[in-house]
């Protein structure tokens, strides 16, 4: 059986592959969950799903990445908050 996949299906399988390997290291301890680069993993992750939508819209998935993205955005605001809070001398 060959697989005839576009190229935003590969979007997406690389984008659903990053989300989880992003998961895993995180479970695994090698990821803190309020870190720059876990939510850098999210968030292109997420963005490589929605790109997969291009094929076949699902507003469900649609919705629930679009949501997956502005959390990681908010924590990658955070963590540049945090970082600047912490260099500015008291």
């Amino acid at each position: 059986m060959a697989l005839n996949l576009a190229w935003y299906d590969w979007v997406g399988l690389l984008g659903t592959a990053t989300i989880l390997l992003g998961f895993f290291l995180l479970q695994a301890g090698r990821l803190a969950g309020t870190g720059l680069v876990y939510q850098l993993i999210n968030l292109l992750g997420a963005g490589g799903v929605l790109v997969s939508l291009l094929g076949t819209f699902n507003p469900s998935v649609f919705v629930l990445e679009l949501a997956w993205m502005a959390v990681s955005l908010y924590g990658i605001v955070r963590s540049f908050r945090r970082r600047g809070a912490s260099k500015t001398p008291a």
